[in-house]
């Protein structure tokens, strides 16, 4: 191996402990006690070493981000089989999105609710996102009007999106989530 590819290399694990490490702080404590001084503590590097992968915590966010997005991706696509892509699957897509949601409180706000510099529907919008999307509109595509399948699926993500968010902050009583999703997936996807 090459000095070349072992910098290489060396680079890429720190760039994935940085990574982890902002994760794991804020899935303890909360992405209010992720800083780029707390991790290069944990991590034993200085802060300028931080700042030669990220530009500053956004970045950062954005890194964790992406990881999730891939996460989320490999869950809906577990949750739904490959045909048919009934109601059946509708029901699995809705289970698994909220339960990857309840499973991973940071990784979620990373994804969704906090500044992490990446761009959704846009030219620009990184490969992790455009499969999560997909993932969401493999299984919704048939019940959806021909012309616009993506504004079908972008509301049902809204729903989704929102009956996790004020389920989390307790504006809605967690007991009754089960009972949401189903009012939710029969409204765009009624029974036959």
């Amino acid at each position: 191996m090459s000095v070349h590819e072992r910098k290489e290399r060396e680079r890429a694990n720190r760039h994935r402990l940085i990574v982890s490490t902002a994760r794991e702080l804020a899935e303890t404590h909360g992405w209010d006690a992720v800083t780029t001084r707390r991790i290069a503590e944990r991590i034993e590097y200085s802060q300028p070493v931080l700042y030669s992968h990220f530009r500053g915590k956004n970045e950062i966010v954005g890194a964790v981000a992406l990881e999730g997005f891939a996460e989320l991706t490999t869950a809906l696509r577990a949750a739904v089989p490959e045909e048919p892509a009934g109601r059946a699957a509708v029901v699995a897509l809705a289970r698994a999105y909220t339960d990857f949601a309840e499973r991973n409180h940071a990784l979620y706000d990373a994804m969704f609710s906090l500044d992490n510099g990446l761009p959704f529907a846009d030219e620009a919008t990184p490969t992790p996102l455009r499969e999560a999307f997909q993932a969401l509109l493999d299984p919704l595509v048939d019940h959806a009007h021909p012309d616009e399948p993506g504004l079908f699926v972008e509301t049902f993500w809204s729903a989704l999106h929102g009956l996790v968010t004020l389920t989390r902050a307790g504006r809605l009583p967690a007991d009754r989530a089960p009972d949401r999703l189903t009012l939710l997936v029969d409204r765009f996807v009624p029974r036959e």
